[in-house]
Order: structure tokens, then sequence, then C-alpha cells
């Protein structure tokens, strides 16, 4: 039997991670693709009651790590790969009430920032993503363009954007087409 080892390509390899908590200059957009750590499905078994403490329990500590996606389900995100270990330590950190997923590896983070940052999104999504109805911290599971994605607002101007693998490049297409009339800086995009 042959051997081989897995080389681990990113999904936006074309795509410059950068400094994402700055501020976009002169209003323009930047898109940048986020590091790939971790992306971890927590599942409430049925009748388990709030679990937002336990769930917290699991991220890092970040801010926005934790977002809400349905009853009973949320993502937990960050920059940090972690080894199944690790993974096995946070689960037994849920003691039962819980499960997790690993989708570190299916799924793709994309950080979108600038004054005219709803605008873009607007052009692609039909959630109300007006600082006033969706204030710094609240996800929602949407369509963007014909694209399945969980966006959160990180900061005034700031979002993220979860996307399945598989779709990251495509989404990542639209958003420049989108954000093109504001000068969208794709940071060295595809």
């Amino acid at each position: 039997m042959a051997e081989f080892s897995l080389v681990h390509r990113p999904a936006l390899a074309g795509a410059k991670s950068g400094s994402f908590g700055s501020t976009a200059v002169d209003g323009r957009i930047v898109l940048e693709a986020l590091p790939e750590g971790h992306v971890l499905q927590i599942l409430a078994s049925g009748g388990t009651g709030d679990l937002s403490a336990i769930v917290a329990s699991v991220s890092d500590s970040s801010a926005h790590a934790v977002r809400a996606v349905g009853p009973g389900q949320w993502f937990v995100v960050g920059d940090a790969a972690f080894a199944h270990s690790d993974i096995a330590d946070k689960q037994a950190l849920l003691s039962g009430p819980a499960s997790i997923a690993d989708q570190s590896h299916g799924r793709v983070r994309i950080g979108i920032s600038g004054n005219a940052v709803e605008a873009v999104l607007a052009k692609g999504t039909a959630v109300d993503l007006h600082l006033s109805q969706f204030p710094v911290g609240r996800s929602a599971m949407t369509l963007i363009s014909h694209i399945s994605a969980l966006i959160t607002r990180t900061g005034d101007i700031r979002f993220e954007i979860l996307v399945l693998r598989g779709f990251a490049e495509s989404l990542w297409d639209e958003l420049i087409e989108m954000g093109l009339e504001f000068g969208v800086d794709a940071r060295a995009g595809l």
C-alpha cells in the first residue's frame, strides 16, 4: 500500500489574511480570508434548558466566538486550530447536555468591513443589517446571493461570514462583485 501525506490547502489560498481588525481606508470595503482555525458546531440534547454558559466555556473567550444558529445550536469559532484531543476536552466540558461536531475543515470564515458594508451585503441578502436591527454580536443564517451562510456583526462596520468550504471561492467572488462600486480591497483576491 502506498503511503501519502495530506496537504492542507486553504480554501481561499489566493487571498491574503491580514489585519481584519483595522478600519477600511477611505470608505473602501475590505474583504479578507480569515484564519482557518476552528469551527465547532454545538448541538443541544432535547429539553436541556439554557446552555449558553456551558457553550461559552467551550470557546476561547474571544469576542463573538459563540454564535447562535438556531434553537439549541451554536457555532464556536476561533483562529487557533484544535487537535482531536482538544475537541475531546471541549466535549467533556459539555458533560452530556450537548455534543460537538467539528466543522473546522468544512467551513471557512470571510471578513468584510467598511463604511458601506451594509449596502454591499444588502445586495445579496434580505436580512436587515442596519446596526439598530442587527447589533454587534448578532448572527443570522441567510442566503447571500444563492449561497447559504452565517453572517455575524463583529463591529459597527464589520461582519464575518461563515460559509461551507466548497462555496467559499464563489462567495468571495460574489462579495467582490457586490463591493466594486464602493472600491473593494480584496486583499489579493483570487
